[in-house]
């Protein structure tokens, strides 16, 4: 006979449930009949009778005694059929994690595939009837995205601009080529730093928002609604944030480019004596304009891949709270993670265009 006491329930088990199982295993593989004595247990729930009912139930090889007001529940989980007691392969758990990220991705694929489908097939209908575009959205979205990210994105220019200058300037005065800092500054900022940030400030500002959004009003039904009302929501939610961004941010490169120069010219001023006269009449010699023409390129195909995924991961937000809060942080690290790899595309590709 085994005795059990105490409270076996969730919080009673907390997490031992194998612990246990492993435990009255020997008492099962000891003998051909168990007689389980329960009535000392103080509280029985689904989690406890679980633990029973895994060593391949409580009443095929034995029997089991339990209090009047748990007996319902036994015999409810002696009716069903209990488990084989196999070992688990080995590599199971990594297996059943492959399939599970394969699916995932595989979902992702369809879902984002599908979504460009119908941005296409709506972009279409649109150029046909130029009177049915959204255009007050697309303001209110530029103004959104762009106008209101100027503040951060100056911030984040001007310390880059004088953390690059500064760390710049002192290994140039070891070889004495002070003069050289116009050509790192202009490169890097203009081609590279300047389309990056304010690419990763508008991915964790505005793809955010834009996530939250559609997340919201997949919780108040207001996506059925549209639907309901035969309302695109490809047209009046998903297009005004791609056209947006692909005018927004290109901007936002400009002007993080100026913000980011000057305060890496006013460091160099600083440090090295270099006057900010001298220093913008060097850039247009040492920076061939086709950087400028780049970085601008790639701040319209950022704005796009930061939009579409936004609107992807937004659209996939289920009518619960924690699905939104899940899908919205996908949202960003997934822009931010796709907006790198994009310009490291974008360095492969032009790796022999605008340098000297």
């Amino acid at each position: 006979m085994v005795v059990l006491t105490g409270h076996w329930t969730l919080r009673g088990i907390d997490g031992r449930a194998g612990v246990l199982a492993s435990e009255l295993r020997r008492y099962v593989e000891g003998g051909d009949q168990v007689v389980w004595d329960c009535r000392e247990v103080l509280a029985l729930d689904n989690v406890g009778a679980l633990v029973l009912w895994r060593l391949q139930g409580f009443t095929r090889r034995g029997a089991i005694e339990v209090r009047p007001e748990h007996a319902t529940l036994c015999e409810r989980w002696s009716q069903r059929q209990a488990p084989p007691d196999t070992p688990r392969p080995v590599g199971a758990g990594l297996l059943n994690t492959l399939m599970a990220l394969e699916r995932a991705l595989w979902s992702h694929a369809l879902d984002f595939t599908a979504l460009v489908g119908q941005i296409a097939l709506d972009s279409g209908q649109l150029l046909r009837r130029p009177d049915r575009i959204p255009w007050k959205d697309i303001s209110a979205t530029i103004y959104e995205a762009g106008v209101r990210a100027l503040g951060i994105t100056a911030l984040v220019g001007a310390l880059v601009g004088i953390v690059m200058s500064y760390l710049s300037a002192l290994e140039l005065q070891t070889f004495g080529a002070q003069s050289f800092i116009v050509n790192i500054l202009g490169l890097s900022i203009m081609r590279e730093l300047g389309p990056l940030l304010a690419a990763i400030l508008v991915a964790g500002r505005s793809g955010s928002a834009m996530a939250a959004e559609l997340g919201v009003m997949r919780l108040t039904e207001e996506l059925d609604a549209l639907s309901a009302m035969g309302i695109s929501r490809t047209v009046r939610l998903i297009l005004p944030k791609i056209v947006a961004l692909a005018i927004a941010l290109p901007l936002l490169v400009i002007w993080t480019d100026a913000i980011g120069l000057l305060g890496g010219m006013v460091a160099a001023h600083v440090i090295l004596g270099i006057s900010i006269p001298s220093f913008l009449h060097a850039i247009p010699s040492v920076v061939p304009v086709v950087n400028f023409l780049l970085g601008i390129a790639k701040g319209a195909v950022f704005g796009i891949v930061v939009a579409l995924i936004a609107c992807h991961f937004g659209l996939r937000i289920q009518p619960n709270t924690l699905s939104l809060g899940v899908e919205t942080t996908n949202a960003v690290v997934t822009a931010i993670t796709a907006v790198i790899f994009v310009d490291a595309l974008f360095a492969i590709a032009f790796r022999g265009v605008g340098l000297p």
